[in-house]
């Protein structure tokens, strides 16, 4: 009789400790967070949790598994719907509905998933695993793929969904949540039909400019720490792009770094500003082209997109967020967020010249940026192509007539 209240007890004080590790992940990242940090924020002490938690490690790797078990229960529930319309509305509104709980006060609940590659591969691997399977669920939404083309559409479409889902709860803080009804509609609108007017129209122009990547390797030394720590960071996280790491991969030494940047959070913050320097001169070389504006706009997603896939150098990934300090990381947000209101710009003056149909341009601006950052996760996937701009048409189909589409 006393063992099941014993165990309910054990699993709720394990529960407790999750929790609280969730939060503070979210709050300082994983490198930050303490078993003591832990222990303190729930009133026990520090050997109290390693009985729950041997090692910080564990506790990580449970803190991931919460937040991949309920993704992949919300995408369980909206695969069960009637038809990719309703699933694909049911998904939005459980995650527009999580934050809901969140700003009611509930804590805890879900952790930001950008530093599983800095986990060992040993623990990280299951966790990936745990991901794809998400993914493939998300992927089965739009039916049944027939050959290996309606296979890759439909994965650029669970993975752009999913981002997106991911990207909302940075965005989310700029609304109140008497707004969230609304939000949820015209996220729906934005990615189940697309931008422009005429549905499927994708005719992008070429766009030349100095953010590609030279062949030649003539950069200087801290242009080439720039880039080298642009790669590394997206392949591994923050944490795993080591300072050792980044100079080994340049074959020059640690001092070699300092002489460039006095800490490894400076390198952070250089890379953020090369890459939203990069995206903004590629945002006004498309907004300057003589055309009307969703050409300009799908000129501009073109170009970017290519650099994820192809250019040595790609855009550096929002993940490395989460490990900088909160006034360095509400910095890059703000940045990210004026990049976000271009691209809104450029749709309401699409919806003006009749080429965008009438959709929401800040809620699509912010689709856009998830769009385009997490292209970068999708390069071995676009390799898989033998024609480079099929990859990009692909990708950006989901822009171009959303993802409720019927494949070709």
């Amino acid at each position: 009789m006393i063992r099941p209240a014993a165990t309910r007890k054990f699993g709720e004080k394990r529960e407790a400790i999750v929790h609280a590790a969730a939060v503070l992940i979210n709050e300082v990242g994983v490198q930050a967070t303490t078993l003591a940090e832990v222990a303190r924020a729930i009133g026990l002490n520090a050997t109290s949790v390693t009985y729950y938690f041997p090692r910080k490690e564990q506790l990580v790797v449970a803190v991931y598994d919460q937040t991949l078990t309920l993704m992949e229960d919300i995408a369980r529930e909206a695969l069960s719907q009637a038809d990719p319309a309703a699933r694909l509305r049911h998904f939005i509104a459980a995650h527009v509905e999580l934050r809901k709980r969140i700003r009611a006060g509930e804590r805890g609940l879900t952790v930001a998933l950008s530093e599983i590659r800095t986990l060992d591969p040993e623990v990280q691997d299951p966790l990936m695993a745990h991901y794809l399977r998400v993914v493939d669920l998300v992927r089965r939404f739009f039916g049944e793929w027939h050959d290996n083309a309606e296979r890759a559409l439909f994965s650029a479409r669970a993975h752009i969904l999913l981002e997106a889902m991911m990207w909302w709860p940075v965005w989310s803080i700029r609304y109140s949540v008497l707004d969230f009804a609304r939000i949820e509609e015209r996220l729906f609108d934005v990615l189940a039909h697309g931008l422009p007017a005429q549905r499927g129209r994708f005719e992008p122009e070429p766009l030349t400019g100095g953010w590609r990547t030279g062949e030649d390797d003539d950069a200087t030394q801290n242009e080439a720490f720039l880039r080298a720590a642009t790669v590394m960071i997206n392949e591994r996280g923050y944490r795993g792009a080591s300072v050792n790491r980044i100079a080994e991969s340049l074959n020059v030494t640690k001092g070699s770094f300092y002489h460039h940047h006095e800490a490894k959070d400076d390198l952070v913050l250089a890379c953020f500003q090369q890459s939203y320097d990069r995206l903004s001169t590629v945002q006004i070389a498309g907004r300057d082209i003589g055309t009307d504006y969703w050409k300009r706009l799908s000129s501009v997603l073109a170009e970017l997109v290519d650099l994820q896939f192809f250019d040595r150098t790609p855009l550096l990934r929002t993940t490395a967020l989460q490990a900088l300090d909160t006034e360095h990381k509400s910095g890059v947000v703000t940045r990210s967020n004026r990049l976000a209101r271009r691209f809104a710009g450029m749709l309401i003056d699409g919806i003006a010249d009749g080429s965008v149909r009438p959709i929401d341009p800040l809620v699509a601006g912010q689709v856009i940026m998830s769009t385009v950052n997490s292209a970068y996760e999708a390069r071995h996937w676009a390799a898989r192509f033998e024609q480079p701009e099929k990859a990009i048409e692909t990708y950006l189909s989901v822009m171009s007539e959303g993802v409720l589409a019927p494949s070709r």
